[in-house]
């Protein structure tokens, strides 16, 4: 069920083309700002794949994937939910080195996504992956990431602000790194949500890791595919947003499994059966290189840095009618 929040007093500081040429203004800065950043290379990426290979990612295991019969070759295939799995199969097959990396323009189609301020069907991000040693699957070194991406989102932010003075929006490149364990510990009352929330009101930026297992209380702070982030390495980059008064996911982000910890966590999650797909098989065999990598919304990321208060006004989507009709009365321009 959509859930819509019209920010009081809010009015947007952008005309609807403004905000259009804003938008390319970002995804052009970031993607320079990401790339000087993490060492990577553009590369081309799947709108679907062969639903046998097991290259689509589940996600938290319950939403459906879109699919579709192809007539040539009889198989079926699935739009992506996201290519954390393509990519580690990509930098195999095209050769990179440690230190390389590739990044892709994601389009996804997410069709049990709830619909509100921050969601839609339509996902569109930056997916990236780089090569690592076995010596960089710790905490520090994916803390040291985590750092530079950040830094690269506020070289964007300072892009803006030059070019359009009015926009709201205030990040702190300042991190916080804690677990999702030391959140639960800090806030046994609160909801996940609410945990964030409240943290990162105070903190502004915050890393939120180790995402995907169950915490002491018996329940994940949040879902987790069991067969790309290693439970242990990943997270959240989130900071807070002034226009909805939330904290405000922009990325997630893991070292990969490797060979132990997909063995481990595809036994918790009761999927072993997975590791009979071709690309389990190959990581199992300790076939695909070591990585690390994520996804960031462009739409997020366009948002925060807009000032906007609806995912809708910056990205063509399709829409509920009650959010429509709240949005148009509010005056929020949905593209």
């Amino acid at each position: 069920m959509s859930r819509l929040i019209i920010p009081k007093g809010y009015s947007s500081n952008l005309t609807a083309y403004e905000t259009q040429t804003a938008i390319g203004l970002i995804k052009r800065s970031f993607e320079i700002n990401l790339c000087q950043a993490l060492n990577l290379k553009r590369a081309s990426a799947p709108l679907f794949v062969d639903d046998s290979r097991g290259l689509n990612d589940n996600l938290n295991g319950y939403e459906r994937p879109v699919s579709f019969e192809i007539k040539e070759t009889g198989g079926r295939a699935e739009v992506v939910h996201s290519l954390a799995k393509w990519k580690r199969l990509a930098l195999k097959e095209y050769g990179f080195h440690v230190g390389e990396g590739i990044y892709t323009d994601m389009n996804a189609i997410r069709r049990d996504e709830e619909m509100d301020n921050l969601h839609s069907i339509y996902v569109d991000q930056w997916d990236w992956e780089r090569i690592i040693t076995r010596d960089n699957r710790n905490p520090d070194f994916l803390k040291e990431i985590v750092l530079k991406i950040v830094d690269a989102i506020c070289d964007t932010s300072e892009i803006v602000s030059k070019v359009y003075p009015n926009v709201r929006c205030k990040i702190s490149r300042n991190v916080s790194f804690i677990t999702t364990q030391e959140l639960e510990d800090m806030y046994p009352e609160l909801s996940p949500k609410e945990r964030e929330n409240a943290y990162v009101r105070e903190h502004r930026t915050a890393f939120i890791m180790q995402i995907g297992d169950k915490l002491k209380s018996g329940v994940p702070h949040d879902g987790r595919a069991p067969d790309y982030d290693d439970w242990k390495l990943n997270g959240d980059i989130v900071m807070w947003n002034d226009v909805l008064e939330c904290a405000f996911e922009v990325s997630s982000m893991g070292i990969r499994v490797d060979a132990e910890s997909l063995a481990e966590q595809l036994k918790k999650s009761g999927c072993e059966e997975r590791a009979g797909l071709e690309f389990h098989k190959m990581l199992l065999n300790n076939e695909l290189p070591l990585t690390i990598g994520g996804g960031i919304g462009q739409s997020r990321l366009c948002t925060l840095l807009l000032g906007k208060a609806h995912i809708g006004e910056v990205q063509v989507s399709v829409w509920d009618e009650e959010t429509v009709k709240g949005c148009e009365k509010a005056g929020i321009k949905l593209l």
